[in-house]
């Protein structure tokens, strides 16, 4: 009987997987064909609408933005989350390349930390400004919780900031960088796929994330057909998942 049950978890999960790809794929042909209006019918998040003005406003006032990508690592179940942050620094460095103040990277984890130059210097390869690039703009500020918040309050309160996302795993200790983002009276919005951290950014941060918001970043700020096929892809398992739970229920 157990044979039975794991053969067919496993046959189930090989259907979804399956669906999901073969989703991802109808949608990423769909989107690449439909442009920029891929985007646009896409529904309305209000923090990543202001974080995208604040974008623009601080390449114009000549301030910097920061992007804080948590300690999670990439080689564990966050993961997904420190990814989708270094997607959002990417679309971060190319939106403010020829500011005089580009964006700073802080994170708690030491592979995070090098993935983050990685990214601001790839970026600014991109773009034709390799000379712009500065390694020390993506900062390892601590290995544990409180040395991390340590380490990144200084950078938000003394760099100029006007405006923080903190997108990553964290725990409560993301209290005290979500306010030293309130004290330097800069935006803040912040989401993590960590309940405790999720808690706190919700009654602290201006622009909470909330759930499933934090993934959809990438296709929020405009980081291609990908992202959008990924987030619709989202939207359609979440509907099949309950709808096969409904189904078995009845059963």
């Amino acid at each position: 009987m157990n044979l039975v049950f794991d053969f067919l978890n496993t046959t189930l999960g090989f259907l979804l997987l399956g669906l999901a790809l073969g989703l991802i794929i109808f949608f990423y042909i769909r989107d690449t064909r439909r442009g920029p209006s891929a985007l646009r019918s896409l529904r309305e998040i209000p923090a990543f609408t202001r974080f995208r003005r604040a974008v623009g406003l601080s390449v114009e006032a000549g301030r910097r933005l920061h992007i804080s990508l948590g300690r999670g690592g990439i080689t564990h179940l966050p993961g997904g989350a420190t990814f989708i942050g270094l997607t959002i620094l990417d679309r971060c460095t190319r939106a403010a390349s020829i500011s005089d103040r580009p964006p700073v990277a802080t994170s708690g984890e030491s592979i995070t930390a090098v993935l983050s130059q990685d990214t601001l210097r790839s970026g600014y390869a991109n773009l034709g400004a390799d000379r712009r690039y500065d390694p020390t703009n993506g900062r390892l500020s601590g290995l544990t919780p409180l040395a991390y918040a340590a380490g990144a309050m200084p950078d938000i309160q003394d760099e100029q900031v006007s405006a923080s996302i903190f997108v990553g795993h964290f725990g409560s200790e993301v209290g005290l960088l979500v306010e030293a983002g309130e004290r330097s009276r800069s935006l803040t919005v912040a989401g993590s796929d960590s309940l405790p951290a999720q808690a706190v950014l919700y009654a602290a941060a201006q622009e909470p994330l909330v759930g499933e918001e934090l993934y959809a970043g990438g296709a929020y700020l405009g980081a291609g057909p990908a992202h959008t096929a990924s987030l619709r892809t989202q939207d359609v398992m979440r509907w099949v998942v309950i709808g096969l739970i409904v189904a078995l229920k009845a059963l």
